[in-house]
């Protein structure tokens, strides 16, 4: 029992030193690299024995030995006991693998949620403080860290081979994948979706830092407005506030603490308002009316960028009330009511 950890570790930083596997770098790549290693194994003994029982029944029933051909009676034991084995094998694998597979695909309620859209041939991170990059990505070690992601134009896949983490980005859609770095580094980040002539240059770099360098790096890094904030004076432009005040008589639905609830819609259904419900509900308004609402609300279809999408997504997310969104009214509604003196009309 004291032996496998040893023989595991040395197995692993063997294969990383000769450059025939990658770093286990997150939570998650010791459990991949187990699953995987486990199918290796299996596919290994099944290939020596069918090898073994190929050759063993060549020789024995060659024709030197049996001139004539004689019958051999079947065996139900036998018989059972290669469809039983393989069976329970393929239940294994699928069991372990989709207990994998939930653990990938669901990130914990506390995860760090940054953005990541493609387009050929770049990836583009956005973080909720304001950070941009380019074909790199800063994140903290020891600390659940989600992305959201999206392309612009075509299927891509976003991969850091050491995390185990290979999720694809989907034009319309998004899609999501977590994990949790463990080691300090720099590691590659490519993309493993055929995407067009200089699909080979999509690649990039993940830069995993200490809590402390990662907080320096944001401070450093911040454009002066968060994600939110540019959503607000999106919201704004927009003419969002107007309809979405949380008033009694706005006609459109409140806004303020509705992500992650429940809304009813027009045709009875219900649906839950995340990251995706949001994109949709501005692209295709029509879609999703909420129950008591009149369709009123246009499309914005071609009138908003991603990133645009995303401030408007996390500005939304970060409304707990109605204050902010109806002061903004009342500042507009003075602004127009002003009256235009000569000092104010240019010459």
């Amino acid at each position: 029992m004291h032996i496998s950890p040893v023989l595991w570790q040395f197995l692993v930083k063997w294969l990383h030193s000769s450059s025939l596997f990658p770093a286990e770098a997150s939570t998650i790549a010791p459990y991949m690299d187990a699953l995987y290693f486990f199918l290796l194994l299996i596919t290994i003994i099944g290939i020596v024995l069918v090898g073994a029982l190929l050759i063993g029944f060549s020789l024995r029933y060659r024709r030197v030995k049996n001139p004539v051909a004689t019958q051999v009676e079947g065996s139900t034991l036998l018989e059972a006991t290669w469809t039983i084995i393989p069976l329970a094998l393929f239940l294994v694998c699928f069991v372990w693998g989709a207990l994998l597979y939930f653990r990938i695909y669901n990130p914990p309620a506390n995860a760090m949620n940054i953005y990541i859209v493609g387009k050929q041939w770049m990836w583009k991170a956005e973080h909720p403080g304001g950070q941009h990059e380019i074909n790199a990505l800063h994140v903290p070690t020891g600390r659940p860290v989600q992305l959201t992601m999206i392309s612009q134009d075509v299927f891509h896949s976003y991969s850091i081979p050491e995390f185990r983490v290979k999720r694809e980005v989907i034009p319309g859609r998004y899609t999501t994948v977590w994990f949790n770095a463990t080691e300090p580094g720099t590691y590659h980040l490519f993309c493993t979706q055929y995407c067009g002539t200089q699909h080979s240059g999509m690649i990039g770099e993940v830069v995993a830092m200490t809590p402390a360098d990662y907080e320096k790096w944001t401070q450093q890094s911040t454009s002066g407005m968060s994600l939110a904030q540019n959503g607000e004076r999106l919201f704004a432009s927009l003419g969002c506030n107007a309809c979405h005040s949380g008033n009694a008589a706005a006609r459109g639905p409140n806004l303020a603490g509705v992500f992650g609830s429940k809304l009813t819609l027009a045709n009875g259904n219900q649906a839950l308002v995340n990251e995706a419900y949001l994109r949709d509900a501005i692209l295709n308004p029509s879609q999703h009316i909420t129950a008591g609402f009149a369709p009123i609300m246009p499309t914005y279809q071609g009138q908003i960028s991603e990133d645009g999408l995303i401030d408007i997504i996390e500005y939304i997310k970060t409304l707990q009330t109605n204050y902010r969104v109806q002061q903004t009214n009342v500042t507009s509604q003075s602004n127009q009511a002003a009256p235009t003196t000569p000092e104010m009309v240019k010459p």
